[in-house]
């Protein structure tokens, strides 16, 4: 005969555990929550999947910031690498470019190989890699070398991102995910301000030991990636192997998270839930909203340095510290962002629509005025929120995902839609639309128009998704009682 089941709610999740033997049902005593214990884990947790993971970040976002340093350094003295290799305004727009291509071919491919390899043994790989092709930047002798490295640094780089998110996935529960998504991501957001400053401090190692300035700034940027590789092989991989964890604290961690969490067990290839990603309407209405925030937003990222080079600032090198601004306001903002929400003062999906709207006025703004000040001003405004929008809703779409290989594939498949900001900002924002760049915001007008309707499509579906669940769950419940 059956044994009674009675219900049980474990910690914070209300998810009830049980393990049947043949035609038993046992049912597990709830721990008793310790606040304490919680604490010192998510300490441990947090110091490498937040501290670790943000403090590469900085260096995987310089070393793709400093391509677009590179195109103005040392112009004045005849050594800028766009004189020294020969390129068009062509040959410099898809030499920016390939590195995306290579980041939207490889990225979904690259976070499943996290279920082929341990995290910290895939992290070295990565790291290690995209930090020598970094280097090898400074030895490129012309358009098709450039070519190659490029493509070698987004290979190498493209499962980094979406990697980390795959990896916190394996640790944190989704309400705990927004903060910790908003200063990794924050982190990047002012990498790019580090770069300006070394730019500006390495134009003047111009012909030092006989190699351009570019060169320094490529060899310089790369070398701390080496170097950080060889510390990911001390990452923790999953809760159930985290050697840094006692057996309490795995048990703990193991009962916290839902059970549609990814797993690090193997052979845990759930080929059913991919499936059922690609019937979901979500998986690509976000991939639209990815896509058109790509250009509409991320696209001026692409030529910022020439762009605001091209607002009247005299020298190459007072351009260099002008970029610093937007990237330190878009690491303030978007820390900010990231405390509303944990507190929930402020929703994903309205501050999302709130973003995107912000940066159409934005590019109205310069669009219309022709007052430098005035487009620096509402430049850095839009470089700032542009940074934004994806963390705010990333929470979002790792919710949506169910099951590991669809957790994998999703969160590389989304992220490398945000690449077409690399293939077609370099593009949009070409030299020839300059110095007004009117038909660059125009079209990036009109891709972020698109951007909120996608963004509002995807919001309607899960909150009556969500709705369909909860009265679910409340007619299970009605049926237990009976």
């Amino acid at each position: 005969m059956a044994a009674s089941v009675k219900k049980v709610d474990v910690i914070a999740d209300d998810v009830a555990v049980a393990k049947r033997s043949s035609d038993v049902e046992i049912v597990e005593e709830p721990r008793v929550f310790d606040p304490e214990l919680e604490k010192r884990v998510m300490k441990k947790i947090d110091f490498w999947l937040v501290g670790f993971y943000s403090f590469v970040y900085v260096f995987r976002v310089i070393d793709s910031a400093n391509y677009t340093n590179a195109a103005i350094i040392n112009l004045e003295n005849g050594t800028g690498i766009k004189q020294q290799l020969g390129l068009s305004p062509s040959q410099w727009a898809w030499s920016l470019s390939i590195f995306s291509y290579s980041y939207m071919v490889f990225e979904p491919s690259n976070t499943i190989m996290m279920k082929v390899l341990r995290p910290s043994r895939w992290m070295f790989i990565l790291i290690l890699a995209w930090g020598v092709s970094a280097c090898s930047s400074a030895a490129a002798q012309d358009f098709k070398g450039m070519m190659c490295v490029r493509f070698a640094i987004g290979l190498a780089e493209a499962g980094f991102f979406p990697a980390v998110l795959y990896h916190m996935a394996f640790w944190y529960k989704p309400k705990e995910m927004p903060q910790r998504i908003a200063i990794f991501y924050s982190v990047g957001q002012l990498s790019p301000a580090v770069s300006g400053l070394l730019a500006y401090a390495i134009g003047f190692m111009d012909g030092l030991g006989g190699l351009a300035g570019w060169r320094w700034l490529f060899l310089l940027e790369g070398l701390p990636a080496v170097l950080l590789s060889f510390v990911a092989f001390w990452l923790p991989d999953y809760p159930e192997t985290a050697k840094m964890l006692t057996e309490e604290e795995r048990e703990f961690l193991k009962d916290r998270l839902a059970a549609t969490a990814p797993t690090g067990k193997k052979g845990h290839w759930d080929a059913k839930s991919l499936k059922t990603l690609l019937k979901d309407p979500t998986f690509y209405t976000f991939s639209v909203y990815w896509i058109c925030h790509g250009i509409g937003g991320f696209g001026v990222g692409t030529a910022l340095p020439t762009v605001v080079y091209q607002l009247g600032f005299t020298t190459t090198s007072k351009s260099q510290l002008m970029n610093m601004p937007p990237y330190v306001t878009a690491f303030l903002f978007l820390n900010t962002v990231g405390y509303f929400l944990h507190r929930k003062v402020i929703r994903p999906w309205t501050t999302a629509v709130a973003i995107a709207s912000t940066i159409i006025v934005c590019y109205i703004v310069l669009f219309t005025v022709n007052q430098p000040v005035v487009r620096y001003i509402f430049l850095i405004i839009a470089v700032a929120c542009a940074g934004s929008a994806y963390p705010v809703i990333w929470p979002e779409r790792i919710r949506a995902l169910e099951g590991t290989l669809a957790a994998g594939f999703g969160i590389g498949w989304t992220n490398a839609m945000a690449q077409f900001s690399g293939i077609v900002g370099p593009h949009v924002y070409s030299t020839v639309f300059g110095p007004t760049y009117h038909v660059s915001y125009g079209i990036c007008l009109g891709f972020l128009c698109v951007d909120i309707a996608a963004l509002l499509t995807t919001w309607f579906i899960i909150h009556r998704r969500d709705r369909r669940r909860e009265a679910e769950k409340a007619r299970e419940s009605e049926v237990a009682v009976i």
